[in-house]
């Protein structure tokens, strides 16, 4: 049975804390595992969290501040120490190819697995050969150059059970009706829209490190899953600015505006120990599925439209 789920594996800004690792997210879509943005202590949290190298299929990292990659390092030592089987793509402000060189090249260990780079140095599409999605980069707004990622599927078709039985078809016929579009059956022509429906794909976003910008309403946009920064409460919108960062109130207002289905916050200052205030100050603006991401928690991507 095919799985989509965010597993979380830490929420910190800047500072972590007794109760939040570093930044880390793993998205489980199907066979593919994509990491966002693995900071310090990503490698320790996967094991707490039931996560292991080989799930690792793809790293997507939106900027080179610590509390974004300085995981990096570890990570990939781990996946070579496991001799990953399979390339592991990874993507990057191209900005920074100097840190990102300087995180895989840390300290001496055995090459033994595979690592393509993609540096990003301009907004559209993401070279990820194979994925079951289209993946596209966005520009935000932060002090150093930072990119959010959206994943989108392409829509397909939902099979109708009493429509298939209708027409008397079952078995391989089923996948060469849907391969062809239409079939010959005892004289007549079946074509797939008869026993079929259309079905969207699925999308997801993530931002992080960014003031209110185009890019953000661009990534959010009908999304059936955004994770998304709110390091600060709307008390504190003048740091939020200053520093190049969200409140919770600014990336709730961007989900509900947008037609967001589940709203993930992360990310979070160490100023607050308590989120209560995150989870109240979101829920006035956004109604629907709301989450305040705690570390290992595993957040499913909602049903199909």
């Amino acid at each position: 049975m095919s799985q989509r789920e965010l597993v979380v594996l830490g929420t910190a800004s800047q500072v972590p804390t007794r109760q939040r690792n570093h930044n880390g997210y793993l998205l489980r879509w199907d066979d593919e595992g994509v990491l966002f943005d693995p900071g310090e202590g990503t490698q320790r949290q996967m094991m707490f969290a039931g996560v292991s190298a080989t799930d690792i299929t793809r790293i997507a990292i939106t900027h080179f501040h610590g509390d974004h990659s300085l995981g990096l390092a570890g990570v990939v030592q781990r996946i070579n120490l496991d001799q990953v089987p399979h390339a592991v793509d990874v993507c990057f402000p191209a900005s920074g190819a100097e840190y990102y060189d300087r995180l895989v090249n840390a300290t001496s260990y055995y090459h033994r697995a595979e690592l393509r780079p993609r540096p990003i140095d301009r907004a559209g599409a993401v070279d990820f050969p194979g994925v079951p999605f289209e993946v596209s980069a966005v520009r935000l707004s932060h002090p150093v150059d930072t990119f959010g990622y959206r994943l989108t599927e392409p829509p397909g078709r939902r099979m109708l059970a009493d429509r298939l039985r209708a027409f008397g078809l079952s078995g391989p016929v089923i996948g060469e009706l849907q391969q062809r579009g239409r079939l010959e059956i005892s004289g007549r022509t079946v074509s797939l829209d008869e026993v079929s429906e259309p079905r969207p794909g699925q999308s997801f976003a993530f931002v992080m490190d960014t003031r209110l910008c185009d890019g953000v309403h661009e990534l959010a946009a009908n999304t059936d899953m955004l994770v998304i920064e709110a390091t600060f409460l709307d008390v504190d919108a003048h740091l939020a600015a200053e520093y190049g960062h969200l409140t919770a109130g600014q990336a709730a207002r961007v989900a509900a505006d947008a037609g967001v289905r589940t709203l993930v916050l992360t990310h979070f200052s160490q100023r607050y120990r308590d989120l209560s205030d995150h989870l109240a100050e979101a829920g006035k603006y956004f109604t629907g599925d709301l989450h305040i991401a705690t570390d290992l928690s595993r957040i499913p991507l909602p049903p199909r439209r």
